[in-house]
């Protein structure tokens, strides 16, 4: 029963993310995702409680599954910090071609400029996985493989900023590529690679001192 559960409340917040991803949050009633995922209002109303209360818990699955991925990452001492962000490019890059409709919420949301407790808890969600992030930069930068100058908040941005040129402009990246991008060949394929290869060579240039031997 309890797996059914589960299972019932996943393919809802399946839906209700491809529904906010075409539509926007605003222009998404919660009529239109009980339609679409085949359930009534009060099943739906009784899992989140309210449109915004889905969408909390959709940013709640894809933030926390990745924050433990990336934080498993991070404290692992086996690794240098380099090899950490390295990881961290890996796992973030796959997430953001697997998680398509996701990151299309993601920009929605990050460009509204919404305020109030909904904006809040969203920003804080990414947040902690932006500060994952950080911590690693600031590792490496102790531990002397990163140069003292590193300007950490810059990496990220560039990090995401990378994402959010490719996957939330493919009419601009597409045409910049001379590919289609939004062809699931393509992004398996070639964008996805080139991205991850792209940003791994940037931030080891930028990163790693000058005659470092971390691998």
């Amino acid at each position: 029963m309890e797996k059914e559960k589960t299972d019932k409340k996943d393919h809802i917040m399946d839906v209700a993310e491809r529904v906010f991803a075409e539509y926007g949050f605003d222009g998404a009633s919660t009529r239109l995702i009980s339609g679409e995922a085949g359930v009534n209002m009060a099943m739906l109303n009784y899992y989140f409680g309210s449109k915004e209360g889905l969408l909390i818990a959709i940013f709640e699955r894809r933030t926390s599954t990745f924050r433990s991925l990336i934080q498993n990452i991070g404290s692992n001492e086996a690794m240098s910090s380099w090899q950490k962000v390295n990881e961290y490019v890996e796992a973030y890059i796959n997430r953001v071609f697997n998680h398509n409709c996701f990151q299309k919420v993601i920009h929605q949301e990050m460009t509204v400029r919404r305020t109030g407790e909904l904006a809040d808890k969203i920003t804080d969600m990414i947040m902690q996985n932006v500060l994952e992030l950080r911590k690693i930069l600031y590792e490496g930068i102790e531990r002397g493989e990163f140069k003292r100058d590193t300007d950490t908040e810059m990496v990220v941005a560039t990090v995401f900023g990378v994402k959010g040129q490719i996957i939330n402009s493919p009419h601009i990246s597409s045409q910049t590529l001379g590919y289609d991008t939004q062809d699931p060949v393509n992004m398996e394929e070639k964008l996805k690679p080139r991205v991850k290869d792209y940003l791994k060579k940037l931030l080891r240039a930028y990163l790693l001192i000058e005659n470092d031997n971390v691998n």
